[in-house]
């Protein structure tokens, strides 16, 4: 296996389960869309993701728990600050899931 690392560069991940709590396309970007999302901190935070080919309609996504990495540095995509990544899986034939958790959790729950 390539690149591998250790668990302590693995402990330097903060991933956490979040609330989408607003979902819209991004103008003028094939594979925007922004999203607001609730991590448990009070303010929900602005995260970025290519994920719009995937997605017909952003509304649906508005309620769904996912896993985010909630330390990721600062990125600028189409003038909007995306403060974290939203983590899913796609095969070559493209089926595309998300990183769901199999039962509700609090905002911001940690993964271990």
């Amino acid at each position: 296996m390539e690149n591998t690392i250790t668990i302590d560069e693995f402990k330097k991940l903060d991933l956490r389960v979040g609330t989408i709590v607003g979902a819209t396309r991004v103008p003028d970007a094939d594979k925007l869309i922004e999203l607001s999302v609730d991590l448990g901190e009070g303010v929900p935070r602005t995260i970025v993701s290519g994920i719009a080919t995937y997605i017909s309609d952003p509304a649906t996504l508005v309620g769904m728990q996912c896993t985010f990495v909630a330390n990721m540095a600062l990125r600028k995509l189409r003038g909007l600050e995306s403060r974290g990544m939203l983590l899913a899986a796609s095969t070559e034939e493209g089926t595309f899931a998300f990183l769901t958790p199999s039962v509700p959790l609090p905002p911001g729950t940690k993964l271990k």
